[in-house]
């Protein structure tokens, strides 16, 4: 696992847990208002080591309750579900946080039982999803992640990012409509100050 960084304690990122969040490295979008912008390029000199890590979660058994798999982009780790069994066999609850292109992982995933809450981020209407992401987005594996997520049976939610500079209300509106019907949709607040791209960084919300 390739792990960029590590948040030994939350009680929002993971609603009704207290919780850690570990920080995968690497991610395939290059979205203008991210704000982890560190953690894009697959390769860094500051990973944590994975048995740091769990090291870590085993000390904090009966303290913490779940463990946020966050980014990054977690489904890009190949070793991503040994990760979780790990984690797993430590009676952790874990919730994974997915821009949702490689539905295939998520699958795979849900099949082994090893997530508990799944969050994607639906970044904008179809015909922005490009520009929301800087590359070009696989919309067909969205479109099913979206599905799979909706019909896990697991708790999920699906949020998106106000950027105001980039999504209008009407674009809000189209991105209400792509989520199926019964599941939970939240808009996040954006965070200008560290956004990728530097024009962004004098909006304020």
């Amino acid at each position: 696992m390739q792990i960029g960084g590590l948040d030994r304690f939350t009680l929002s990122d993971y609603p009704g847990e207290i919780a850690a969040i570990v920080f995968t490295q690497g991610c395939n979008f290059r979205c203008p208002f991210c704000h982890n912008g560190g953690l894009l390029p697959m390769e860094s000199d500051s990973l944590i080591p994975e048995e740091e890590v769990l090291l870590f979660l085993e000390g904090r058994q009966g303290q913490l309750t779940g463990v946020v798999i966050t980014g990054g982009e977690p489904t890009l780790q190949p070793d991503l579900h040994l990760f979780l069994q790990k984690i797993r066999a430590m009676g952790f609850k874990i919730k994974l946080d997915t821009n949702g292109s490689h539905p295939e992982v998520v699958k795979a995933l849900l099949d082994r039982g090893l997530l508990d809450f799944i969050a994607m981020d639906i970044k904008a209407p179809w015909s922005l999803y490009d520009r929301l992401t800087g590359v070009r987005a696989p919309k067909e594996h969205l479109k099913e992640s979206i599905m799979l997520i909706a019909q896990s049976g697991i708790q999920h939610e699906f949020r998106t990012t106000l950027v105001s500079p980039l999504l209008s209300d009407r674009d809000v509106e189209e991105i209400k409509a792509m989520v199926p019907p019964g599941s939970p949709h939240r808009l996040q607040k954006f965070r200008p100050e560290n956004a990728l791209d530097p024009e962004l960084r004098r909006e304020t919300v």
